[in-house]
């Protein structure tokens, strides 16, 4: 079927917004018309990184849409289904059997090759491959081939411009708290980076009840968001001595961090931040090593943890996400900032330097 896409051809080109073949879906394949998809930090890191041989490329990994078609063997959602497009996983290997399908052994060849498994694209233009298969999604489309392990099913009620960034970003930075760090009322929490990320764990953390809850960021609009949002102070780490100013804050440093920056710079004052056994939960992929004082984590008896995807089942968690939504305790619509789809080079460059929080392209 014909659809309309935006092509990547690079970081230093615009997107191409151009009309490709979609194959019709596959057996196990779910057929969704998009609606609405967010632009992430990872869609702009792949874009950069992505291989010149694999061009052009279909990224947008934050898809919400409705099912128009289904595949024979499809038995878990029906065309007419509201849904949220998530990362994609195997269901089978130990990692996916143990309720953690984030940490999946095939989850670069399901989500980051622009391939399915067997090698093949799902979509073509003039009989050349357009690589896509993004996440199990490539949702910077009008219509997108999922599969049932990474859709959810939402209300038709719902809102698709505000469901679509729970699929990544929201999931990552609230579910590094729900779900992994979990502190409780009395505990102090700081997120260093006030981006969708960020803020959606500081969301999470007031929805829970955390008392001291610390956002540190160089840019002034997004603490001012942070403390809108629920912070209960903010740091520039411009002008202050972050660690210090967390202590000041915390008496004995900070029981529960979050990065989301992938800053060596920054992870070292998050991991000097925390207080005896306080935990870090890296959530940004970036620089491949880093210098650490090893003394200080070991002496401190410090734990840092990584965390992909905020360690949750999508189908599990999204619910989770809507219902505090619904109830006012997670205020998406305060951050999130919609565009037209042909828009969607703005949308990427106010996403890049940080004009916009969260940017949601809207296919209809």
């Amino acid at each position: 079927m014909k659809i309309t896409a935006a092509l990547s051809h690079g970081a230093d080109t615009p997107f191409e917004i151009a009309e490709v073949d979609l194959d019709e879906p596959r057996a196990d394949e779910v057929l969704v018309e998009l609606r609405a998809v967010g632009i992430c930090h990872t869609d702009l890191t792949m874009r950069a990184v992505w291989p010149a041989e694999l061009s052009p490329a279909v990224l947008g990994h934050e898809g919400a849409g409705v099912v128009a078609a289904v595949g024979a063997n499809v038995r878990a959602v029906r065309p007419g289904d509201h849904v949220v497009l998530s990362y994609r996983r195997c269901g089978a290997c130990t990692q996916c059997a143990a309720g953690h399908p984030m940490y999946c052994h095939d989850f670069r060849t399901l989500n980051a090759t622009g391939m399915r498994p067997d090698g093949t694209t799902t979509m073509h233009r003039d009989g050349a491959p357009v690589y896509g298969s993004f996440f199990g999604q490539s949702s910077f489309a009008s219509h997108a081939l999922a599969y049932e392990t990474n859709v959810v099913v939402i209300g038709a009620d719902v809102d698709l411009s505000i469901a679509a960034p729970l699929g990544c970003g929201v999931q990552t930075g609230a579910g590094a708290v729900l779900n992994v760090l979990q502190p409780g009322i009395d505990a102090s929490l700081v997120v260093f980076g006030a981006g969708g990320v960020g803020l959606s764990a500081v969301m999470a953390a007031r929805a829970t009840g955390v008392s001291t809850i610390v956002a540190v960021d160089p840019v002034a609009d997004r603490r001012t968001v942070a403390a809108q949002l629920g912070a209960t102070a903010t740091i520039d780490p411009t002008v202050d001595d972050v660690v210090d100013a967390i202590r000041e804050l915390t008496g004995d440093g900070a029981t529960h961090a979050v990065d989301t920056t992938a800053n060596g710079t920054v992870i070292n004052q998050a991991v000097t931040a925390l207080a005896r056994r306080g935990t870090l939960a890296l959530v940004g992929i970036g620089a491949p090593q880093i210098p650490l004082d090893v003394g200080n984590v070991v002496g401190g008896g410090k734990t840092i943890r990584g965390v992909i995807e905020g360690d949750a089942v999508p189908q599990d968690f999204v619910p989770q996400l809507l219902a505090l939504h619904a109830t006012g305790r997670l205020p998406l619509e305060k951050v999130i900032r919609t565009y037209a789809f042909d828009d969607i080079d703005t949308a990427a460059a106010d996403a890049a330097d940080g004009t916009t929080i969260k940017p949601v392209c809207l296919t209809i």
